[in-house]
């Protein structure tokens, strides 16, 4: 079985975020999931990007490679939406690295390095009408990444709804979320 290190989304850590994990250690994987946002949850996201933008980019990605330190060198790294920049981080920089996955968002391989580690498995999951993972040059990053990445994988689900696999959110999309839930714990039983 596989040892995830699981970042939240821009709302923060909430419930929905918790339950996703869950979903994954009843499979019976281990999943870390440090809070980036010190306790601070959001409702709307445009205040939780505001808050991702006062606390600093690169400060969460430092929190993230915080969150690494003491955990065997042996995870895979996950993000949602804005996890995905310490996941992406970790992934590409980390030694011993076994997979990847990325929900909503994803940056060029050369964002953290030369490209994409040699060897490490990546999945990228994103709606095909999201404007944020889109129009914001996510899928396009994420067409290369698994181009690049010898084991990649890029899953589009109908719908233009952002943080579609939070259940406690109004944007939760249950058959999306759900399909997500099973990739994601194929993934996991095979680079476990």
């Amino acid at each position: 079985m596989a040892e995830v290190l699981l970042f939240h989304h821009a709302l923060g850590l909430t419930p929905g975020v918790r339950r996703f994990a869950a979903h994954l250690t009843m499979a019976g994987h281990t999943v870390h999931l440090p809070d980036l946002y010190e306790g601070r949850i959001f409702d709307d996201l445009a205040a939780g990007v505001a808050h991702a933008q006062q606390v600093g980019f690169g400060t969460l990605v430092e929190r993230g490679r915080h969150a690494a330190e003491g955990l065997p060198e042996t995870l895979v790294y996950a993000g949602f939406s804005l996890g995905v920049l310490p996941a992406q981080a970790l992934a590409q920089t980390r030694p011993g690295t076994r997979g990847a996955v990325f929900v909503e968002a994803c940056l060029s391989a050369t964002e953290f390095g030369d490209g994409w580690p040699a060897g490490v498995p990546v999945q990228v999951h994103g709606m095909d009408a999201d404007a944020v993972f889109v129009d914001e040059g996510d899928l396009a990053a994420a067409r290369a990444l698994v181009d690049e990445a010898a084991r990649g994988e890029l899953f589009l689900y109908p719908g233009k709804r952002h943080l579609f696999a939070d259940d406690g959110l109004p944007s939760y999309d249950p058959a999306a979320a759900a399909l997500l839930v099973d990739r994601v714990r194929g993934f996991l039983s095979a680079v476990g």
